[in-house]
């Protein structure tokens, strides 16, 4: 038995979905406006995982042109048959469902090949007598959905029979997340209830074929939190089942942290493990539905160690680190890596466009500082160069150096819903070199500015409820960012660093 705390992948990693390979653990997760998409962690034990690749890196591959916040890539389904490794999700800005694919998971992806099949979260089932099946929703209307079946062509995306409503859930509002699974003979189809909030659950049925018809697990829901309103752990579901090389079985799910004493949570929602037990030809998950922030359970591989969080970037590599993310497809002309630094050359876009110049990281821990050193090469009346907490266009604070009517100043801003307030000091000179910090708690995040690296001086304050989900306006599936940006600047950015207590 092996000790392991949840979640396994921290801040921004809704619906996850894994496969095995022998002894190799492979997990994708959602990653909507973000650019790359769909990233692909491995792990030999379930717990430590590495971010290895992701699945679109090119714009050919990706479009979020005039992809609205949360919008573009959802719930994507990991699978491996023969030698291929096959990833179907949906662009839900354009065109819909896809599938791309490849035989070096560390390599690059296909083209997206496009699915005849409208909403969202698709899947994909391989049989054992080499038929593949579709899984994905069928709104039919607003107000009735079901989970859709067909036979496709996973090199192709084209369908090769009808579709047929299965099932339209267990009674649960927006049945979603489908997987199918054959085990020991039997079909099983498993889907997310209730909503992706506090509601939220995950269901099962059996049957004879992959059309059905299907019986419900008796136990439903194998998987919620929304009865256990005392938990940090909340809105668990979307899941995936995987079987290790141990005849073990294992569940992943998103689930969220909400922060102590308040229904609200500004980290996205995570990804969890928990270990499955069979009864009566039933899965059932963790403590009879629960899961927990730590377990004691039959872990395959090695001993875990622990994941990394902490991190320093002095950009001194030929390759941007895998951990950075842009807001949509990057003008990559404004994000150069060179002679061991990062020059941002941003235009006029601001953090509440659509394109800001904004490299960014997951925020993956209540308590977490964020710690930045740039250079200043230009800088035009109104422009800027920070750090920002960062939701969505609509949702973020910073730190900033600016230039009004001609003198340089240290900013704060924010902007929550559609209001937008800024406070600036004045700055008699411009150091080579200017430190933002941000120091992330369970009240908010305190910003902060260098000149020299070693003294701080407080900029400003924002509260963790205008980064949280629940205060959103529209609805909204991401989580907080903390990254470095610019508008009409230019400026070098020496290092970026990361510190969590681990």
């Amino acid at each position: 038995m092996a000790h392991f705390k949840n979640p396994i992948l921290r801040g921004f990693h809704p619906d996850p979905s894994i496969c095995r390979v022998e002894e190799d653990y492979y997990m994708v997760t959602s990653t909507f406006e973000f650019f790359p998409g769909v990233p692909i962690y491995h792990s030999r034990n379930l717990i430590d995982w590495e971010l290895i690749n992701y699945c679109l890196v090119d714009d050919d591959q990706l479009d979020l042109t005039d992809c609205a916040s949360s919008g573009g890539i959802y719930a994507p389904t990991l699978r491996y048959h023969d030698g291929v490794f096959y990833m179907i999700t949906t662009n839900v800005t354009h065109k819909g469902n896809f599938i791309v694919h490849t035989k070096d998971i560390y390599g690059k992806w296909s083209k997206p090949f496009w699915v005849d099949q409208k909403d969202i979260d698709p899947s994909l089932f391989f049989d054992d007598d080499g038929k593949v099946y579709f899984t994905g929703n069928n709104s039919l209307t607003p107000q009735k959905q079901g989970i859709v079946v067909f036979e496709i062509d996973p090199m192709t995306g084209e369908r090769l029979s009808e579709k047929k409503i299965v099932t339209y859930g267990t009674g649960g509002k927006t049945p979603e997340g489908s997987h199918m699974y054959k085990i020991n003979g039997t079909y099983y189809l498993m889907l997310a209830e209730g909503g992706t909030e506090y509601g939220h659950m995950e269901t099962i049925m059996r049957g004879d074929s992959p059309y059905g018809p299907f019986a419900e697990c008796p136990h439903n829901p194998i998987l919620s939190h929304k009865d256990y309103m005392g938990s940090q752990i909340q809105a668990t579901g979307h899941a995936d089942l995987v079987e290790d090389q141990n005849g073990n079985w294992w569940m992943v799910s998103l689930g969220i942290r909400k922060l102590p004493k308040v229904m609200l949570h500004n980290l996205g929602r995570e990804t969890f493990l928990t270990p499955v037990m069979w009864k009566d030809g039933w899965p059932v998950a963790g403590d009879h539905g629960r899961t927990e922030l730590e377990w004691e359970a039959p872990l395959p591989g090695e001993a875990p160690k622990g994941m990394k969080l902490s991190f320093t970037d002095h950009f001194d590599g030929d390759k941007m680190d895998l951990r950075w993310n842009f807001v949509r497809n990057p003008k990559r002309d404004h994000y150069v890596l060179q002679d061991g630094k990062l020059s941002l050359r941003a235009g006029e876009e601001t953090l509440q466009d659509h394109h800001p110049t904004l490299l960014c990281v997951r925020q993956q821990e209540f308590e977490e500082t964020a710690q930045t050193t740039v250079s200043c090469k230009r800088l035009e009346e109104g422009g800027k160069i920070g750090l920002t907490a960062y939701y969505n266009k609509d949702y973020h604070y910073e730190v900033y150096l600016t230039k009004r009517d001609g003198d340089c100043r240290i900013g704060y801003g924010w902007t929550v819903h559609a209001m937008e307030a800024e406070r600036e000091i004045f700055l008699a000179s411009v150091p080579e070199a200017l430190s933002f910090r941000v120091k992330a708690d369970t009240r908010g995040y305190t910003f902060s500015y260098s000149t020299d690296g070693k003294s701080w001086t407080e900029a400003g304050f924002g509260a963790v409820a205008g980064l949280c989900k629940e205060g959103t306006m529209t609805m909204t599936f991401t989580g907080t960012y903390l990254g470095v940006f610019a508008s009409r600047a230019e400026a070098d950015v020496t290092s970026f660093s990361v510190e969590i207590d681990e």
